[in-house]
């Protein structure tokens, strides 16, 4: 009987699938709105799309290429693929890499990061049930699915169409402070170093050439 609960016990899930799932919650939740700042810090309207996933891709060869040979050659693994798991992981790359592209061209066209991921974690759950259910269906098939489990890819759904039908207006754009015109310097009022500046005439002088100009 002790044999039977200490091989339970060892069997037993544990907590850490969920502290890893809330990782991936963290960095996914945060993936848009890095997205968009990446975007809009390349200051390039046409192409800082594409710069911008440029960098995620640089980032993937980091994070999913360097990162994975370093722990197969720690670990000492054999470097034996099979074809289904190479073609099925390529698949899932490119998808992730077209799903992130797509992110990035609804940014590009006017879509703000809390719409666009609410629409993306909303209707991305409800795509993943309906292809697992369908690539391997459940125990006593679709009967059988409980009622929370649909009443929540229904919410999940509902909440993608309110989020996109009911979006927030964008805020006004903050006045760019004025930039004054250079005042035109009055050259008769500044007196150089070493400048020589007409001298004002006298009302005498200004008689006595009067009086000249008239033969006087």
């Amino acid at each position: 009987m002790n044999n039977t609960i200490i091989s339970n016990s060892s069997n037993a899930p544990g907590s850490s699938w969920l502290i890893f799932s809330l990782l991936t919650v963290g960095c996914w939740g945060l993936y848009g709105a890095f997205l968009h700042s990446g975007q809009m810090g390349m200051h390039d309207p046409v192409n800082g799309r594409y710069k911008a996933f440029l960098c995620v891709g640089l980032a993937y060869f980091l994070t999913a290429v360097l990162a994975p040979l370093a722990i197969l050659w720690f670990k000492g693994a054999t470097w034996s693929f099979t074809p289904g798991g190479v073609a099925w992981s390529l698949v899932a790359g490119i998808v992730g890499a077209v799903g992130a592209f797509g992110v990035l061209l609804a940014f590009g066209a006017k879509g703000t990061p809390a719409v666009v991921m609410s629409i993306v974690f909303a209707g991305a759950p409800v795509l993943n049930a309906i292809y697992t259910m369908a690539t391997h269906p459940p125990a006593g098939g679709w009967q059988k699915l409980p009622w929370p489990f649909v009443l929540g890819i229904a919410m999940a759904a509902i909440g993608g169409c309110l989020v996109t039908l009911y979006k927030p207006a964008p805020g006004a754009a903050s006045p760019k402070p004025a930039i004054s015109a250079p005042v035109a310097s009055n050259v008769s009022s500044i007196i150089m170093p070493g400048s020589v500046l007409p001298a004002a005439r006298s009302p005498n002088r200004r008689f006595r050439q009067d009086c000249n100009a008239e033969g006087l």
